[in-house]
């Protein structure tokens, strides 16, 4: 008989508001290590506020329901200590932070999760093989995090992070929004390097990225609901059908 993979992250019942106004309505979820969950929908369906209440974002209250992270209530863990965890989030709109270099970033950032300072000589193989994977040339190091940089390469520099940090839970937030064919291959491929150990749950409104990661499951949200549940065939289905037929409001 198959083992059962570790169960990473399960949503049992979740309501969500914000500033009083609800907006997930009994999400149930449940991911396992190994495992690609897909989640589309109209904008506005609840779909970033879900990555965002998993994350700990302060301004999401959740008013009923429980989320799990490796069998641990997820409200014991403040922000910092998700991500010490294991936990990934890539933004759909990644900050600028001028006047701290690219290279100081990640260093920072992987000290802040390993909770410990990288020594320098494996950190720099680690973070060229990270590189070249991602087509990304190492001038990149000495910028500004996200300065000038294009939505290519704003994505990029999530996924190189992705790399570097190592999540057992990776969301990942709309990370094809606004890649040319290139930089979406190259997008892929370091999401499908994460994904052979970890849970990943990608947002997204295109097919075209799930023609790259393989998708174990998709989850159509609409109205703060998961509705309808299926394999890469969904995916197909919403882009060519869209979402009306299964909207019992429309």
């Amino acid at each position: 008989m198959r083992e059962v993979a570790e169960e990473i992250l399960r949503i049992e019942n979740l309501h969500v508001s914000v500033e009083g106004t609800a907006i997930l309505k009994g999400v149930n979820l449940t991911i396992h290590r190994g495992e690609i969950h897909v989640i589309m929908g109209r904008n506005g369906a609840g779909k970033s506020t879900l990555a965002n209440v998993v994350m700990g974002h302060p301004a999401y209250v959740i008013t009923e329901g429980s989320i799990f992270y490796k069998g641990q209530p997820l409200e014991e863990l403040a922000v910092f200590e998700r991500a010490r965890a294991g936990m990934f989030l890539s933004f759909q709109y990644p900050a600028v932070i001028p006047g701290v270099q690219v290279g100081t970033f990640l260093k920072k950032s992987v000290t802040s999760v390993r909770d410990e300072a990288p020594k320098g000589r494996a950190f720099r193989k680690e973070l060229t093989a990270a590189m070249e994977q991602l087509s990304m040339d190492k001038s990149f190091l000495s910028r500004y995090v996200n300065d000038g940089f294009s939505g290519g390469e704003k994505k990029r520099l999530e996924i190189l992070q992705m790399l570097l940090l190592k999540p057992h839970l990776a969301l990942l937030d709309e990370t094809d929004s606004g890649l040319d064919i290139d930089a979406l291959r190259i997008v892929a491929k370091g999401i499908n390097e994460v994904a052979v150990d970890s849970a990943c749950l990608i947002i997204t409104h295109y097919q075209r990225l799930l023609d790259l990661v393989k998708p174990d499951y998709v989850h159509a949200m609409i109205n703060g609901a998961i509705v309808q549940t299926g394999g890469p065939e969904l995916a197909l289905k919403l882009e060519d059908r869209g979402y009306d037929w299964l909207d019992v409001t429309a």
